[in-house]
């Protein structure tokens, strides 16, 4: 196995990532394209996900969005819906671009936010082989109402407050991701904050801030309603007891996915992430890649 570093077009700027290669990764083969969720970068735990999908011989791109991690994009960690979903795009455009892929045979894997990013992803592009989806984010209504009223007030508040900076060119309104109940946070739910730490690698510091003004669109984004229009398989990982995606919420939007499978946890939203549920939750995605999506075209 083999990781490099990468860089690919998006927009007017572009993307960095981690490029893996199996060791007898010779003929043109699938590909598992991988981004994280809700202010996350690829070194939060992405990189264990790959390198199980690596050891079973699938090549792996995992990316940052624009403005995160080792990306391009000012202000930095702008979360700007849109333009991650431009970045899927581009991801997709660029292994399509590549000899060593199956333009066939591209798989999206998403956590999250980008567990909702998928869906909608490969809904709007026809030449998805599958998808992961992993304790996604797929209704906006369901979310906020995870926040809490007075957390809800104070970025309701900051994010006009952002949103009429960032349309002077000012400096942004900042509110952090993970927070306690009340703070002004995007996510407060009591598991959140240890939960969230625990995906950092140790030594490095949590992701920063974002501006604010995300905070009025997460409620108006629901890619759980584009799972009925999926053509492709797809796994859905959901997490019974998520504190910050409901999964009542979620298993009613995923459920009108044609193709669809649906693997319940009876666990948290960050648990999935590390040990002891991680083995079962990625045992569970190579199962189904194998299946839909085969290293060689001869497997069963």
């Amino acid at each position: 196995m083999s990781r490099v570093d990468v860089r690919f077009a998006s927009g007017p700027g572009w993307c960095a990532g981690w490029w893996y290669e199996p060791e007898s990764g010779n003929a043109p083969g699938p590909v598992v394209i991988m981004g994280h969720g809700l202010g996350g970068v690829k070194a939060m735990r992405l990189d264990a996900y790959a390198e199980r999908f690596v050891a079973e011989g699938y090549r792996v791109l995992v990316f940052d969005y624009r403005h995160f991690g080792d990306s391009d994009g000012e202000p930095r960690d702008l979360l700007d819906i849109q333009r991650q979903l431009d970045d899927w795009a581009a991801a997709m455009h660029h292994v399509r671009s590549l000899p060593q892929v199956d333009r066939k045979r591209i798989v999206l894997w998403g956590t999250s936010f980008g567990g909702g990013h998928v869906i909608e992803a490969a809904s709007r592009d026809g030449g998805v082989a599958a998808i992961i989806s992993q304790c996604p984010f797929t209704d906006g209504f369901a979310s906020l109402r995870t926040i809490g009223l007075r957390s809800l007030v104070k970025l309701t508040v900051l994010g006009v407050r952002d949103a009429l900076r960032g349309f002077r060119g000012r400096r942004p309104v900042r509110i952090a991701v993970a927070g306690r109940r009340g703070d002004a946070a995007l996510m407060t739910a009591p598991d959140v904050l240890d939960g969230y730490a625990a995906l950092v690698p140790e030594g490095q510091a949590q992701p920063g801030k974002v501006p604010a003004r995300v905070a009025l669109r997460i409620p108006l984004y629901y890619p759980g309603r584009a799972a009925a229009s999926l053509e492709c398989p797809a796994l859905f990982c959901v997490a019974m007891k998520d504190s910050v995606a409901p999964s009542r919420s979620t298993i009613w939007h995923v459920r009108k996915a044609r193709h669809g499978r649906i693997k319940r946890y009876r666990t948290g939203h960050f648990d999935l992430y590390v040990e002891p549920w991680f083995d079962e939750v990625v045992s569970d995605q190579i199962d189904f890649l194998r299946e839909n999506v085969p290293v060689s075209r001869h497997a069963p």
